[in-house]
């Protein structure tokens, strides 16, 4: 059982209809002790809110017939990029993707999936920089996206109701 075993499959914003069930479900599931949470019963709202976006970007792993994981995000509104705040000087460069969800089943974690998934996901962005949130109670899965390039540069809690994320930036392509 490795990540390289997986066919990993490219989405937009025109599949939402076709995927949107199959990214609930492996939130579900990736998440099953945590889904009393009330910020993350509220996952639906995610993907439809990421989904509507035109510039929508979507992968998801399979392993046969079976999604295993996904990764998902959009490009950022220029001019609304709200991760500057945590930088001074902010970078030059403005184009942002918003890397916003990341999520596998335990039973193929710690295989490789998240970077395939993540490398699938940003491989041909035509951005600058990639932000991404990290839940701050989760240490090792910052110092996984850190072997990959990001680096945090804040702290942020978007929602009244959501864990407080640590903010990180990479440059793309990811090193």
């Amino acid at each position: 059982m490795t990540a390289a075993g997986l066919n990993v499959r490219h989405f937009t914003h025109t599949d939402l209809p076709e995927i949107r069930q199959t990214l609930i479900d492996v939130h579900a599931d990736a998440l099953a002790d945590e889904m009393d949470d009330p910020f993350n019963q509220r996952f639906p709202w995610f993907v439809d809110h990421w989904g509507g976006r035109p510039g929508f970007a979507c992968v998801i792993a399979y392993d046969g017939d079976k999604a295993v994981g996904f990764a998902y995000g959009a490009p950022g509104s220029p001019g609304r990029e709200w991760w500057r705040e945590h930088l001074d000087p902010a970078p030059e460069k403005h184009r942002t993707f918003s890397y916003s969800e990341l999520a596998v089943i335990p039973a193929w974690r710690k295989q490789g999936v998240s970077e395939r998934l993540t490398r699938a996901l940003l491989e041909d962005r035509d951005e600058d920089l990639v932000v991404l949130l990290v839940d701050t109670e989760h240490p090792r899965v910052q110092a996984l996206y850190e072997s990959w390039g990001f680096r945090k540069v804040g702290k942020d809690q978007p929602f009244p109701d959501s864990p407080v994320f640590a903010v990180m930036l990479a440059e793309l392509p990811l090193s």
